[in-house]
C-alpha cells in the first residue's frame, strides 16, 4: 500500500469514526430527550391522572389488592375491598349462626352494615364512631379496640352492648320491616336507607354460600317469614323515566327554569358547605380514583351505585342532563371525558370553581378553577346536572 492509499484508509477511517460517535451521540440524547419528557409529564400530570375516577365508591367493587383495619377476632382482611366486605358478610352470619339466629337476623344486619360503613372495618367515623356497625365507644357500645373486631361489634349488634338495646332485644324485631328493624338498634337520622340494601345484600350473601331463609333456635323466624313486601322497595332502576322523590335533607334544584326536589340526606348547601371544609388542608388523602365516590359522599351517600363517572350522567334523566352549559347553579355536577372509559365528575361550589379530587394532588380534594380540569387534563367538557342519584345508598 502507498502513501497515497495509506492516507486516503486512515481517512475513511476517520469518517466512520465520526459517524459512529454522531450516531452514539445522537442516541444519548434521544434517550435523554424521552426521559425528560417523562419527567416534565410526571410533574404537570398530563391526561392519565384524569382516568382513576373509576369508582363508585368504598366496596362497590374490586379494587387493587388493600389490607383492611380488622378482621375476624381483630386480624387483618387481605384482599381487594370486595373480598374484604364478603369476609365481613361471613363474619356477620358466623356470629348469628353462633347465637342461633334465623337468616333474616343476619340480613338486616348486613343491609345495617352496608349503610353504616360500607362493610369496611371503619377507623372512623361521626364523632368516635367506629367498625362496621359505626357504634361509639362514648355511648357504651365498648372500647374502641372492641368494636374495632368485626365479631365483638356484629354481636353487640345482635344483643345490644352496656345501655343499648341490640336487634334480639327489639319487640316483633323478626315480623317488621328489615329497615325498620335496623332504625330500632341504630337509631339514625337517616331511617329509610337501610331498606336500600336489601336487594345488593342478599345477592352478597348468596355469593358467601349464607342461607337467609333459615330458621333459628331464638329470636325470630325465617328470612321469608313475616316479611312486609313494603319493607324493601328495590331500588331505581335509574332509566330516565325515573323521577326524584322528596326527601327531608334534598330540598330543590332549579336551572332557572325547572325545578326538581332532590332527595339526598345532604342539602344543597349543606353538601357545599361540607365540600369546602373538607378540602384543602382539611382533605384526607383517601380520594384517589374516587371521584364519583366523592361526589355521592358530599351528598351524604355511602356508595353512588355508578361504575364509571362518566356513565353517572347518562343515567341521570335527560331533562336534567345540560350539555355543554358552562352556567351550571352551585352544588351542581360536572361532567368531563377525559380520553378513557372513566370519565372525571365534580361539584361545582359557585364563582367558577369545583372541588375535585387528584388535580392537584393524587388523592386530596382541592377546591380549583373548574376550568383547570381541561387546561392540565385535556379533557373534555361534557356538561352538568342537578345533584341527582338514582342509584345511590
Amino acid at each position: 500500500m502507498n502513501d497515497r492509499e495509506m492516507t486516503q484508509a486512515a481517512l475513511r477511517a476517520a469518517a466512520m469514526a465520526t459517524k459512529g460517535a454522531r450516531i452514539k451521540y445522537l442516541a444519548i440524547a434521544a434517550v435523554l430527550l424521552l426521559v425528560g419528557s417523562l419527567f416534565l409529564s410526571m410533574l404537570s400530570g398530563g391526561p392519565a391522572s384524569a382516568r382513576t375516577c373509576t369508582d363508585s365508591g368504598p366496596g362497590t367493587g374490586d379494587s387493587s389488592p388493600a389490607e383492611d383495619n380488622g378482621g375476624d377476632g381483630g386480624k387483618p382482611v387481605q384482599g381487594s375491598a370486595h373480598q374484604k366486605q364478603l369476609a365481613h358478610v361471613k363474619t356477620i352470619d358466623s356470629v348469628a349462626v353462633r347465637l342461633k339466629l334465623p337468616g333474616r337476623a343476619t340480613l338486616i344486619a348486613l343491609m345495617t352494615a352496608m349503610q353504616e360503613s360500607t362493610l369496611e372495618n371503619l377507623d372512623h367515623g361521626d364523632r368516635d364512631s367506629l367498625g362496621l356497625f359505626q357504634q361509639r365507644p362514648s355511648m357504651d357500645w365498648g372500647t374502641r379496640e372492641q368494636i374495632m373486631d368485626p365479631s365483638y361489634s356484629a354481636e353487640s349488634f345482635f344483643l345490644g352492648r352496656g345501655t343499648n338495646p341490640g336487634l334480639t332485644d327489639i319487640s316483633n324485631w323478626a315480623s317488621m320491616p328489615l329497615g325498620d328493624a335496623a332504625q330500632k338498634v341504630q337509631r339514625s337520622a337517616y331511617p329509610k336507607l337501610y331498606a336500600n340494601h336489601e336487594r345488593l345484600m342478599r345477592k352478597f350473601a348468596a355469593e358467601a354460600g349464607i342461607d337467609l331463609e333459615r330458621a333459628g333456635e331464638t329470636g325470630g323466624t325465617s328470612g321469608s317469614q313475616g316479611t312486609d313486601p313494603s319493607s324493601s322497595p328495590p331500588p331505581s332502576s335509574g332509566s330516565c323515566a325515573d323521577k326524584p322523590k322528596p326527601g327531608s335533607g334534598g330540598g330543590t334544584f332549579t336551572d332557572g327554569k325547572e325545578s326538581w326536589t332532590l332527595n339526598n340526606p345532604r342539602s344543597v348547601p349543606d353538601a357545599i358547605a361540607w365540600a369546602k371544609l373538607n378540602a384543602g388542608p382539611n382533605s384526607e388523602k383517601k380520594w384517589e380514583r374516587r371521584c364519583l365516590a366523592y361526589t355521592a359522599i358530599v351528598y351524604g351517600w355511602n356508595v353512588s351505585g355508578v361504575s364509571y363517572a362518566i356513565d353517572h350522567y347518562t343515567v341521570v334523566p335527560a331533562a336534567m342532563r345540560h350539555d355543554k352549559d358552562r352556567n351550571p347553579p352551585p352544588g351542581a355536577l360536572m361532567y368531563w371525558t377525559t380520553g378513557s372509559r372513566a370519565g372525571h365528575i365534580a361539584v361545582y361550589l359557585g364563582d367558577g370553581m369545583v372541588a375535585s379530587n387528584d388535580i392537584l394532588r393524587p388523592g386530596y380534594i382541592d377546591v380549583v378553577p373548574a376550568e383547570l380540569i381541561e387546561s392540565k387534563w385535556g379533557a373534555g367538557y361534557v356538561g352538568w346536572t342537578p345533584p341527582y342519584f338514582p342509584h345511590a345508598g
